[in-house]
């Protein structure tokens, strides 16, 4: 495999990771999932950030970053206070309390998507699949992105 085998799979894994994610009762958004789920890990990552942090860091438009951070409002995955040093600011943080949005996502299965992608619906081989998903990801976390850019957030 080469890098770009390499990028292309990552690409293909994480249009079957938006296709997984349950979209039902959110409505239409002006924000892509990519986007929301490039904040909230931020978010994660650097609690009390700012949203002009969090797009100099993710490299999205503040105008997106803000919007994103709106919808991770409304499903209650983060919270906003004032800043308290520069009551201009907004901090960003994630919500301690988990929302039936935020536990209903965690708890999604990618079988369906998986089963899609794959075009097949054989449970061995779909289990195999994610057997093999499983392992890669205990392996690659996002956190491991720090040792290929130092400098680099990990999200």
């Amino acid at each position: 495999m080469n890098g770009v085998q390499l990028f292309l799979l990552g690409r293909t894994l994480m249009k079957i990771g938006e296709e997984a994610i349950p979209t039902g009762g959110v409505g239409k958004r002006t924000t892509s999932t990519r986007s929301v789920l490039i904040v909230m890990l931020d978010v994660y990552a650097h609690p009390d950030t700012t949203v002009g942090e969090i797009a100099v860091r993710s490299g999205l438009p503040q105008s997106a970053v803000s919007a994103c951070v709106a919808r991770l409002r409304e499903t209650g995955s983060v919270v906003t206070t004032t800043d308290p040093r520069d009551r201009r600011r907004t901090l960003v943080r994630r919500d301690p309390e988990v929302s039936d949005r935020r536990a209903e996502v965690a708890s999604a299965s990618i079988d369906g998507a998986l089963s899609t992608a794959l075009g097949t619906s054989d449970p061995a081989e779909l289990a195999e699949v994610v057997a093999l998903l499983d392992a890669l990801a205990q392996r690659l976390s996002p956190e491991m992105l720090t040792r290929l850019a130092p400098d680099a957030p990990a999200v």
